[in-house]
């Protein structure tokens, strides 16, 4: 008697890598901050290097890598990037010295790239595009339960020693990278056969002309900047905010870090309860895509601004979380919104540029930011940072207006000048 093993489909490994990557995720970040701090004793400089270097890393290998995916296998894209993450944070959490992380954060950042575009590429090619907006919808909820049960993990291991946690996402990420080889099927993605070494750059040139081609590609690229910008600084400086400007109440013998899970941890329910809300509309219709995301905009510049402004904790976390649970609209929305507008040869190209501007965005942004914090106050650099968000809104309106142009144009050239064949 014979048994064959049956791999699961597309869109169940999808879920599942997602859940895992969310945990993963929790587990790691969670603790970050107060590991540089307590243990390996990074002063504010060599906090924002570590930014620098991570989306420095970011903006020059996201095309790259977005290229190789489309050109040879999304799937080994996918693989090689959780492998690296894993391979980086093995490194952070078992050497706790400056240099070592700086060089860890760039092979971090590696990572990152080859899993940005590839997986929405990946699972758009094996669900269609049709299909892929709910499914980015539900992806996001359980990637939030994941990170949810992740900071669980990650504060109960933090509480023993603080490096744990990032070593144990570390070997977790490496274990998925071997599930997802074994398991991931890739039956939609066609690619240039191995007999034509021009194939890569042809699929650059044709990835980057689909962006300069499509108009509504151009504004959700200017989004992915304008919300980089904006978010770079936030997120670096929410932490020292509560700890400067803001007492946190004391939680007994429980180490502060407890606090930042417990806010993390608020901020993932309301993000999870925001993605069911929206699942429910119809979000094929540009238009009502642009329309909720202005909104959710809008509504995301006052409540960072409550924030910054606020002495009261209480309130404080109550706009935290209002704006966490706003921002965990941008990805899976805009994601459907870009594969659906995106040619499938160039897809994960494509996503790739979006991911550069978002990085641009935040080498950019940051800084400055970063810059306001030091010469006037932490206060005033977060409401910077909700008036970075502005242009979205703008962009937004422009974007929702813009009527695409049929994806298959932009690919003719690309099918002439390369031959194609099954994996």
């Amino acid at each position: 008697m014979s048994f064959t093993l049956r791999r699961p489909g597309a869109a169940t490994v999808y879920l599942a890598f997602v859940a895992a990557d969310g945990f993963i995720r929790g587990l790691t970040f969670t603790v970050l901050a107060v590991y540089f701090v307590q243990r390996v004793g990074m002063d504010p400089l060599q906090l924002v290097l570590v930014g620098t270097v991570l989306e420095g890393t970011i903006v020059l290998l996201e095309l790259p890598t977005g290229v190789l995916a489309d050109s040879y296998s999304r799937k080994l894209s996918i693989v090689l990037g959780q492998a690296l993450f894993g391979i980086a944070y093995l490194a952070q959490g078992s050497l706790p010295f400056f240099a070592p992380i700086l060089v860890a954060e760039t092979v971090r950042a590696a990572g990152e790239t080859f899993l940005s575009g590839a997986q929405q590429a990946w699972v758009a090619d094996e669900v269609g595009t049709d299909n892929v907006a709910a499914l980015f919808l539900e992806g996001v909820q359980l990637r939030r339960l994941g990170w949810l049960a992740g900071i669980v993990a990650s504060v109960g291991l933090a509480n023993v020693d603080l490096a744990w946690p990032i070593t144990a996402g570390g070997a977790l990420s490496v274990c998925v990278a071997g599930v997802l080889l074994v398991v991931m099927p890739e039956r939609g993605f066609k690619r240039p056969v191995r007999q034509h070494p021009a194939a890569v750059l042809i699929t650059a040139r044709t990835g980057l002309s689909a962006v300069r081609g499509q108009p509504v590609l151009l504004a959700l690229l200017a989004i992915a900047a304008v919300l980089g910008a904006a978010s770079e600084g936030y997120d670096r400086l929410w932490e020292a905010h509560l700890l400067i400007d803001i007492t946190l109440p004391p939680l007994g013998n429980l180490a502060p870090v407890t606090w930042f899970g417990l806010i993390q941890a608020g901020g993932l329910i309301i993000g999870i309860a925001s993605a069911r809300l929206v699942s429910r509309i119809d979000t094929r219709a540009d238009r009502a895509v642009a329309r909720i995301l202005l909104t959710a905009q809008a509504l995301r510049i006052g409540a960072i601004a409550l924030f910054a402004l606020t002495s009261q904790f209480p309130v404080a976390i109550a706009a935290r979380w209002a704006a966490d649970g706003l921002q965990s609209l941008n990805r899976p929305l805009l994601d459907a919104w870009i594969a659906r507008t995106s040619p499938p040869e160039v897809r994960a190209t494509v996503f790739s540029v979006m991911s550069q501007g978002d990085a641009l965005g935040q080498v950019l942004g940051g800084p400055a930011i970063g810059a306001i914090g030091t010469w006037l106050s932490l206060r005033a650099a977060i409401v910077a940072s909700a008036a970075l968000l502005s242009p979205a809104l703008a962009l937004l309106r422009l974007a929702g207006s813009l009527k695409p142009r049929t994806p298959a144009r932009t690919t003719d050239r690309l099918a002439r000048s390369v031959p194609t064949a099954d994996l």
